[in-house]
């Protein structure tokens, strides 16, 4: 039985990365590049100042994917210290690493690594962030155990999660799909997207997992999107994975998405989609 769970995990995870990994995914990332980076700018900088960063420190950057926000916080640390950022996910870290580079960092570095078993010696770091991951974990607190254990006496952990799904980002794009649609289930790893927007959960789930000095708030960040609302609907095709269950379903089907680009056209101002995101923000302290 427990050979059977093992597999079945072992199983779910490689085929998580074949999804993050896929050719697709990745050539549609690769050319809204510039975009995305902007319209995840500030959910990038609320995770930086919530972890009141100092020269010296060493961070752990769980779910780095392509190197956010593992390289602002080596900015932020003006190189000193160390930022390791890992992912499951190996073709972002290439990425990640490319990035770097280009920048000339060297307290920062990337690999290959699973937070429910952090290939790390207890108190190793000084901080644990993760953005936009901590809902995607499929042993939540296993995970929190495994961050607070890596962190120092003392140490903080800073998570940002999407908060409800009721808000103008999803409600334009798979709200108006399911209007027209709604025969179609979001899928169960969609729904866990969001499985901190009620208030008070990820708290929960932090001080179950043995952290201290819990602090949670959701937070409204701009994410504006600089194009038109065609190329964002494109872009959240081809990289939102969650949903692809969802949308290839209605691939080709022209009536939703004419109507997905009225809805994204009512927040468009002739350079930017903008919309505001509700976010959830916790820090602890182990």
């Amino acid at each position: 039985m427990l050979r059977n769970r093992i597999l079945a995990a072992e199983e779910k995870q490689v085929m998580a990365e074949e999804s993050w990994n896929s050719p697709a995914r990745l050539n549609t990332a690769e050319r809204f590049r510039t975009q995305s980076a902007e319209m995840g700018s500030a959910v990038t900088d609320a995770v930086v100042e919530a972890a009141r960063l100092a020269p010296g420190l060493r961070v752990l950057d769980v779910g780095c994917g392509s190197g956010e926000p593992a390289i602002s916080i080596a900015t932020r640390l003006q190189g000193t210290g160390m930022v390791t950022g890992i992912d499951l996910a190996a073709a972002p870290l290439e990425v990640a690493r490319l990035r770097a580079r280009k920048l000339g960092f060297k307290n920062v570095e990337f690999r290959q690594g699973d937070v429910h078993a952090l290939d790390f010696a207890s108190a190793s770091f000084d901080r644990v962030t993760s953005r936009l991951g901590v809902m995607f974990f499929s042993d939540l607190h296993g995970a929190l155990r495994e961050m607070r254990r890596v962190l120092r006496p003392g140490g903080q952990v800073v998570l940002l999660a999407w908060g409800p799904m009721e808000q103008p980002y999803f409600e334009r794009t798979i709200g108006t799909v399911r209007k027209l649609r709604p025969e179609l289930e979001i899928p169960a790893t969609a729904l866990s997207m969001f499985r901190f927007g009620k208030s008070g959960t990820l708290r929960w789930a932090l001080e179950e997992a043995g952290f201290r000095g819990v602090e949670e708030e959701t937070q409204d960040l701009p994410w504006d999107w600089r194009g038109s609302p065609q190329e964002l609907w494109e872009y959240f095709r081809g990289v939102t994975v969650p949903f692809r269950p969802l949308l290839e379903a209605v691939e080709g089907d022209v009536e939703v998405e004419q109507s997905v680009l009225i809805a994204l056209g009512q927040d468009y101002d002739g350079r930017h989609v903008r919309c505001q995101a509700q976010m959830v923000v916790a820090t602890a302290e182990r």
